[in-house]
């Protein structure tokens, strides 16, 4: 095995140790978000398959049920606004399937995307808001800082010890923010800022009825980097932050948690926060909705 898929294998084991570790979390400071995220069944979301990214490898190891289309065929999908789609990178849908796309936000549903896709969909059909600024990244990993830290589902889960890494993919597109007064930046970089010239890693902003949220690079992590003695350190000392309590640990000892380090949990877990964030603000804005229709 070389070093590439060594690093790949180890960050699917600390992607199903982080998904269990917010599982576990949330059913400690947040039930209701727990089952807010755990009731999502397969025709909720949608995911359009990729050639760099593989969010499907993420929903999989989370356990949560999705469809997988083609590009291609995104333009005859059906598509709900109760749904979440998920667009892998590059994002070469074809003129109608973005139409779709425009008409699918903009009556409520929820579009998520990575690195490419920021021009290939987002210049294109929602325009206005967010563009690729022309200086690619190489390949490498940077600190990133989580600024909604005052969401009240993200501030159930992270906590004042996190310091996550972001892998960027070689040729990875910085996001240059165009309105910013309707574009909200949840996760920043100053070393892609200092690099590149923009700070934003993950980015959200609001379409008719629906939502859009964009991240720079991958959503599937394919490596991390160790940057401190704290982050080189057994993903155990990783439980300890989290406060897990003792009862829990074995089944964590079970899934070799010894052989993860904390900064390749940490990284899957930030990712994972991120996601499942979008799958509870989801959940929120349907209920809204209905109630406000009831009404």
């Amino acid at each position: 095995m070389d070093d590439k898929e060594h690093k790949s294998g180890a960050m699917k084991d600390a992607y199903k140790i982080a998904q269990e570790l917010l599982k576990d979390r949330l059913k400690e400071v947040n039930p209701e978000a727990l089952e807010e995220i755990t009731s999502t069944d397969g025709a909720d979301v949608l995911i359009v398959q990729g050639t760099y990214d593989f969010i499907e490898q993420v929903l999989s190891l989370a356990g949560v049920p999705f469809k997988l289309v083609s590009p291609q065929s995104l333009s005859s999908a059906q598509l709900r606004p109760d749904q979440i789609v998920f667009i892998n990178c590059p994002g070469e849908v074809e003129a109608a399937g973005l139409r779709k796309l425009e008409r699918f936000v903009f009556s409520g549903g929820f579009l998520f995307s990575t690195d490419w896709a920021l021009k290939h969909v987002l210049e294109k059909a929602f325009p206005g808001y967010v563009k690729y600024n022309q200086k690619p990244t190489t390949d490498e990993v940077v600190r990133v800082e989580v600024l909604d830290v005052e969401d009240p589902f993200l501030k159930s889960i992270l906590g004042p010890n996190d310091d996550p890494q972001w892998w960027l993919e070689g040729s990875s597109y910085p996001i240059q923010i165009v309105d910013g007064a309707k574009v909200h930046v949840l996760v920043s970089s100053k070393e892609i800022k200092d690099k590149y010239g923009e700070s934003p890693v993950f980015v959200t902003f609001d379409y008719g009825e629906g939502k859009i949220y964009h991240m720079i690079s991958h959503f599937y992590l394919q490596r991390t980097e160790t940057r401190t003695k704290r982050q080189g350190a057994s993903a155990e000392a990783y439980l300890d932050e989290k406060n897990i309590p003792a009862p829990l640990r074995e089944k964590y000892k079970q899934m070799k948690i010894n052989e993860s380090s904390l900064g390749e949990v940490e990284s899957a877990y930030t990712s994972a926060a991120m996601m499942n964030k979008i799958m509870y603000d989801k959940r929120q804005y349907m209920k809204r909705k209905k109630d406000k229709d009831g009404k």
